[in-house]
């Protein structure tokens, strides 16, 4: 009986390994548990950037409009998420090549539980690009703060995540033609800050200038805020660029040594800048530099060692440094500078990538010139693609809803007067 019962565990062992051993041959990838937690603590960083981008832009408006500027921030997470689920990211990935992809994954259709990219789980790859998705349009209410209706910001920035953001995106991510033609991007110098800048630039025509721009000084109402927001966006960077690497790996550990070593060059050398003209070097000017040493390494983040890292982010803190003041030259307002920081920034990276390439890929130091060609078409098609685009929603936009507050909601503040509050109450008395 024992010889029995012994046989029959043997055989259900038997059974059991062949079944296992049936199933992992049938697979083709394994998740990586590694990878996974990565990308999924990255996805985290990218969304905490919002929060970030909300009190960064916060401090540097009135006090009156400072909830006005949190709420152009945090309200893309909520109407860009549902996009990016309902269509956005089958727009992106939905297939590759031509202009725009497919509605294979529409409302997420096909991907479940057992969905695999690369040695991730989909549903932690959809949602470490949606994050980026949510993150890009909010960039933009930086150069329309203080003067823009709420209402007609949700509409536009749902507009444009479908019609500038997504196609753009599927262009150099989801293997569209800029792809195919060989620009290269690692974590979004075109896709995020180039696009989003440009069409800031865009919008800006449209919506016009504050009133009393440019004679007035239009100063920072909460430094604390901004350098507190600034900190938190240059940490959740590190998700941003070195999750790109989409795995726990060396690319990975270099993409975040190149974002730290360009942020803090650029920081320097802005610092520098001021500490040289204007004797004085300024919180503002410091937490400035390195948002735009992390803006012109995106691009690169993964494709330059170290050196050209360096090279890159004190170029960038010099450059982006005249590129805020070209608003006064030109008398267009950008109000929060995202026109001379993420657009200018974006594009110098962009390039700068095709020259100094290095590692998965070789730039003109390597001897290849076609890249710096290839990063050239690329900033020059999405930038203009971007602010004709932007151009033409925000007309639309203005016609169904008039963009612009009233002189009287603008000198009152759009805090009080669109959303009935005020981030500040230390001052009121209640009454009973």
């Amino acid at each position: 009986m024992n010889r029995i019962k012994r046989s029959s565990i043997a055989l259900c062992l038997l059974f059991g390994i062949l079944n296992v051993s049936r199933a992992y041959a049938g697979s083709t990838v394994k998740i990586s548990t590694g990878d996974t937690a990565w990308v999924l603590i990255s996805t985290a960083l990218v969304l905490f950037m919002v929060p970030g981008l909300a009190f960064f832009y916060s401090g540097m408006v009135k006090g009156k409009n400072a909830l006005s500027s949190m709420m152009h921030s945090m309200v893309a997470i909520g109407l860009v998420g549902m996009q990016w689920m309902i269509v956005g990211y089958t727009l992106v990935f939905g297939s590759e090549g031509g202009f725009i992809g497919n509605l294979s994954h529409i409302f997420l259709k096909g991907i479940d539980d057992n969905s695999v990219f690369g040695s991730i789980p989909t549903f932690v790859y959809v949602w470490f690009q949606g994050a980026f998705a949510i993150l890009t349009p909010a960039l933009i209410s930086g150069a329309i703060a203080e003067r823009m209706k709420f209402s007609a910001y949700c509409v536009f920035i749902l507009l444009w995540s479908l019609f500038v953001y997504d196609p753009v995106a599927h262009w150099v991510w989801g293997g569209g033609w800029l792809q195919k033609m060989g620009a290269l991007d690692f974590a979004g110098g075109t896709v995020v800050h180039l696009a989003s800048g440009c069409s800031a630039l865009a919008i800006i025509k449209v919506l016009g200038n504050r009133i009393g721009f440019p004679r007035d000084y239009f100063l920072p109402h909460n430094l604390s805020l901004t350098l507190l927001g600034g900190a938190i966006l240059w940490f959740g960077w590190f998700g941003f660029n070195a999750g790109s690497a989409l795995g726990a790996n060396g690319l990975a550990g270099l993409a975040l040594c190149t974002t730290l070593v360009a942020s803090a060059a650029a920081a320097s050398s802005w610092m520098f800048m001021e500490w040289y003209f204007l004797r004085k070097p300024s919180g503002l000017g410091y937490i400035s530099g390195a948002v735009a040493g992390l803006v012109a390494i995106t691009p690169a983040a993964g494709f330059v060692s170290p050196f050209w890292a360096l090279v890159i982010g004190l170029a960038a803190g010099v450059l982006c440094y005249y590129g805020v003041r070209i608003k006064f030259k030109f008398r267009f307002d950008d109000s929060l500078d995202v026109v001379g920081i993420h657009g200018l920034g974006g594009a110098f990276g962009a390039v700068l990538t095709g020259l100094f390439a290095s590692v998965g890929a070789k730039g003109l130091i390597l001897g290849n010139y076609l890249q710096v060609w290839y990063q050239i078409v690329g900033v020059v098609v999405v930038g203009l693609y971007s602010f004709v685009i932007t151009h033409f929603l925000a007309k639309i936009v203005n016609v169904a809803i008039p963009m612009r507050v009233d002189a009287d909601t603008e000198m009152n503040g759009l805090d009080r007067e669109l959303h009935g509050e005020s981030v500040y109450h230390l001052f009121e008395t209640s009454k009973m």
